[in-house]
């Protein structure tokens, strides 16, 4: 019966309790064999299985993927993984239009926040970083952190879309919320994001720019990790404010207050090795077909969409 069981990569992180870089490092280094179905990759239980009793014994045994096992004549040809890291579905988008266009690389995606993305790119742990990061000091997105966690590397920040971020209230907006400083009315209870994540950062340095103590804030140590999971909570009577972008509002029916429109831009390092991949990312990113396909999404601002916002020399 196991035999027909599979896992995705979400699911044997939570297995394992661990990231989700962690599995890709694994099925990377042959450690976890796995296959593709659509976008999404997927480990057989008895694998798993098999990995977790080698891990038990101290004595794991590496399988290596077709492509580790290539010739050397091929071995420029094998396929090249890199890790897409963000949320919003235009990467997923991204991460399709990538496998399509090339035969070297096949992309894989994780879901997380802009600040942790930008340390696990740091880190080496990340090759594409999408970053909607709000300094409040400057009045700007992105670069300010960009600069002080990529220190001493050489990167390419290629502006991918705008999107507005607002308050998720109940319909009708019965309590009358509009600014930051009605967090603190009596009678409010916020639902927070998690840390790392660009609604996070935004909503910390709004407060810090407001005044407000963040922990004098009814709901504030709440969170949940995704604009959807927020909105639920505010449709459901449980918070009476959240902070999300607007497609999210949409999908699951409440009001939007539009705050701010934030610049989500890609972050891809500088390197001989990145250096065609780059050309194929902007030749992707600028052509009419990916942007029509977000433009069907609706909620975006493509106006300057392809754009390099900053290249260190």
């Amino acid at each position: 019966m196991t035999e027909s069981i599979s896992y995705t990569t979400e699911e044997i992180a939570h297995i394992l309790k661990v990231s989700k870089l962690t599995v890709y490092d694994l099925i990377k280094k042959g450690v976890l064999p796995s296959y593709r179905v659509g976008r999404q990759i997927r480990v057989d239980a008895q694998d798993l299985h098999t990995y977790k009793e080698q891990a038990k014994s101290g004595h794991v045994v590496m399988k290596p993927s077709p492509s580790m096992t290539k010739s050397p004549e091929s071995a420029s040809t094998s396929l090249r993984q890199i890790i897409i890291s963000g949320q919003d579905i235009s990467l997923d988008i991204l991460a399709n239009y990538i496998e399509k266009s090339s035969t070297t690389i096949r992309p894989l995606r994780s879901y997380t926040g802009s600040l942790n993305s930008l340390v696990d790119m740091y880190q080496g742990k990340a090759d594409v970083v999408s970053t909607h990061l709000f300094d409040g000091d400057t009045d700007s997105y992105n670069l300010p952190y960009i600069r002080r966690i990529l220190v001493g590397h050489s990167y390419i920040v290629l502006h991918l879309l705008s999107r507005w971020e607002g308050f998720y209230v109940a319909k009708g907006n019965p309590k009358n919320i509009q600014t930051w400083t009605d967090f603190l009315t009596p009678g409010i209870t916020m639902i927070n994001r998690e840390k790392g994540s660009g609604a996070r950062v935004l909503i910390d340095e709004q407060l810090r720019l407001s005044g407000i103590t963040p922990h004098t804030v009814k709901g504030y140590d709440t969170e949940e990790s995704s604009h959807i999971g927020v909105a639920s909570k505010v449709v459901s009577g449980q918070a009476d404010v959240g902070v999300g972008i607007e497609k999210a509002a949409r999908l699951v029916d409440v009001d939007f207050i539009p705050i701010i429109q934030e610049h989500y831009d890609l972050v891809i390092m500088k390197t001989p090795k990145n250096a065609e991949f780059i050309e194929q990312l902007q030749s992707i990113v600028q052509s009419e077909s990916f942007q029509n396909e977000l433009e069907a999404i609706g909620g975006y601002d493509l106006s300057r969409t392809g754009e390099i916002m900053y290249e260190t020399p």
